[in-house]
């Protein structure tokens, strides 16, 4: 079964942008010159500034069953206790832009938590990340089961598909880890190529083919269990 190329056009980008859990903007940019500078207002602007969206992260990737034994404010903010102490590091080497740079500490701290209250478990944590689909991702599964059978048709229109999502998502979540991250990076995180690419420290056409057998697979696997993805004719 085929893939069609998603080329991305200037209004997508743009959409992708505008959906993004994190803050991009000049003024980030502006905090960390004062950060630079000593100024620790701007230190703490720049923390808070990111809260919201670390928040949003953990809430969207830590294991569900950890949740409710894990105060997500308290995971939220061992994340920012810890990105306030590397800071200076950072600003004195910064090897990737901010928001990714606080995203890799968050995910890094999502493992462990997920490891440290996972441990009954008989499946090996160390081996494991906590990946799963996204709790209340109706919105962005939809998305995807549209581009992946007719890009045309309108998110708004596939939303009330609630079954149809919930169908998608398990069959997410039987890809492999490495598709399986690219796949929620993308369209729940709404991380760029570009980010994504630097995140996972691949080249920009390497991430791109990645995501790409990542989407093949996911169709295969949606042809393999007999779920169709919605087409206008179905809505």
């Amino acid at each position: 079964m085929g893939v069609e190329v998603c080329r991305t056009s200037p209004h997508s980008a743009v959409n992708q942008m505008a959906k993004s859990i994190w803050p991009i903007d000049d003024q980030t940019e502006t905090l960390l010159d004062g950060a630079r500078a000593g100024d620790s207002d701007a230190v703490n602007k720049l923390l808070e500034k990111h809260r919201r969206s670390v928040r949003r992260l953990v809430e969207m990737r830590l294991d569900r069953k950890v949740q409710q034994r894990v105060d997500v404010s308290d995971v939220v903010q061992d994340v920012m206790v810890e990105a306030s102490g590397r800071l200076e590091k950072y600003l004195d080497d910064p090897v990737m832009a901010f928001h990714l740079w606080i995203r890799q500490i968050a995910w890094d701290r999502i493992i462990d938590t997920y490891r440290r209250h996972r441990v009954s478990a008989k499946r090996n944590m160390d081996r494991e990340q906590p990946i799963a689909v996204p709790a209340g991702s109706d919105q962005s599964t939809m998305e995807l089961a549209v581009q992946l059978r007719d890009p045309a048709l309108t998110p708004a229109a596939a939303a009330t598909q609630r079954e149809i999502a919930g169908k998608v998502e398990g069959v997410i979540e039987l890809l492999n880890e490495q598709d399986r991250e690219i796949i929620l990076m993308r369209h729940y995180e709404h991380l760029s190529n570009l980010e994504i690419a630097e995140v996972l420290k691949l080249n920009p056409p390497a991430a791109s083919m990645r995501y790409l057998r990542a989407l093949r697979r996911l169709r295969q696997l949606l042809a393999e269990n007999h779920i169709e993805a919605p087409t206008e004719n179905s809505l």
